[in-house]
């Protein structure tokens, strides 16, 4: 075979279109536990990218940080940081507010080094699914709220500018109610119980209470635009779940959206590319760069 010219092809003029991962970067170690996240990030132009901290379902045990990377790729291939969180595991004797406080820590923490990662610290999201949607939502609700800040990072603010919620529970008594009446309650691991014990081997109804957005959510607070996404098919947590603190956001006067996924039902075909079209022009939308003295309508 004879020797053909090789194809020529330009070299790039700029890295847009590519990421890196950084694994296993320890945020916090609570009482010597270390908890790891994985950032995702453009790569490096010298410009400050939009943070998206990611917490994926998982009934508030240990979240495989791993399950949506190839999803959440996307973004960072498209201009954003992306942190996918690991929290501690309430089957572990972790009751609430251990996951809350550990999201929040990692939001410290990526703006303690906001500068190293090339994140700009002014705009940031917070998504999750399922028990990560409960942590995100109650994320953006408590923004610096003292009683769930840890000695992690204190400068710094856990306060977000935008929030997505996939088919996350919202209103803890009546979930649970919905659960003891359909026999699921018995279904569940015994030591899940330990997320809302009281500490005397009962349920703390103030746990349940303190758990849940629906009921968290008052008027005339500084909240961030809400985007929550549910499947009205969901047999895990129902859509009237989501259904019912957008009604409640909206009657507040905050920004909020609501996407009934038909026939969606708990993860499965709840996904589809338009779904992710949807929150990824949320999240552009709503972290967008303002220029000093711009006015957004």
């Amino acid at each position: 075979m004879e020797p053909v010219r090789p194809m020529r092809i330009p070299c790039g003029e700029n890295s847009a279109g590519f990421a890196s991962l950084e694994s296993g970067l320890v945020y916090a170690a609570p009482g010597g536990q270390p908890l790891p996240l994985y950032l995702l990030r453009p790569w490096d132009n010298g410009e400050k990218h939009p943070l998206v901290v990611f917490i994926q379902g998982c009934s508030w045990t240990t979240p495989n940080p791993g399950f949506q990377l190839p999803q959440l790729a996307g973004l960072a291939r498209r201009g954003f940081a992306v942190a996918s969180v690991v929290h501690r595991d309430c089957r572990e004797g972790h009751p609430f507010p251990a996951f809350l406080q550990d999201v929040k820590a990692a939001i410290r923490f990526l703006r303690a080094h906001a500068a190293e990662y090339a994140i700009d610290k002014e705009r940031v999201a917070v998504w999750g699914t399922s028990s990560g949607g409960n942590a995100a939502l109650l994320t953006a609700m408590t923004g610096d709220w003292d009683c769930y800040r840890t000695e992690d990072w204190p400068e710094e603010s856990d306060r977000v500018q935008a929030v997505v919620d996939c088919f996350g529970p919202t209103d803890g008594p009546e979930l649970l109610r919905g659960m003891a009446q359909s026999g699921q309650m018995q279904q569940e691991d015994p030591r899940m119980l330990h997320l809302i014990s009281d500490g005397r081997g009962g349920i703390s109804p103030e746990k349940i209470r303190a758990m849940s957005p629906f009921l968290v959510a008052e008027p005339g607070q500084p909240y961030p635009p809400f985007l929550l996404l549910h499947g009205d098919a969901d047999p895990t947590v129902p859509f009237a779940q989501s259904e019912k603190l957008y009604e409640r956001l909206c009657a507040y006067g905050y920004n909020a959206q609501l996407v009934q996924v038909t026939g969606g039902v708990h993860e499965g075909n709840f996904w589809s590319p338009e779904i992710l079209v949807v929150i990824e022009d949320f999240l552009r939308e709503t972290l967008q760069r303002k220029e000093p003295g711009e006015v957004t309508l």
